[in-house]
């Protein structure tokens, strides 16, 4: 019996568009930002909120993240 053989086929390099990244890496860093500023920076001169609701929702991430809050 004869063999026949069959050729190896090679996986085709990864490529992804740098148009396809730059949408997302941007909403990434606006969520990214926007998160890190209701858990630092809200409260006080610069809160958009009023009250202590946000700054008592995020108490834990602060702390956790370094900023101080008493």
């Amino acid at each position: 019996m004869a063999q026949t053989t069959v050729p190896a086929s090679r996986p085709l390099p990864l490529t992804i568009p740098i148009q396809t990244i730059i949408p997302w890496a941007v909403l990434a860093t606006v969520l990214s930002l926007l998160v890190l500023y209701f858990v630092g920076v809200e409260q006080g001169a610069f809160s958009l909120f009023g009250g202590q609701s946000v700054h008592e929702f995020v108490h834990d991430g602060r702390h956790l993240l370094g900023f101080p809050c008493h």
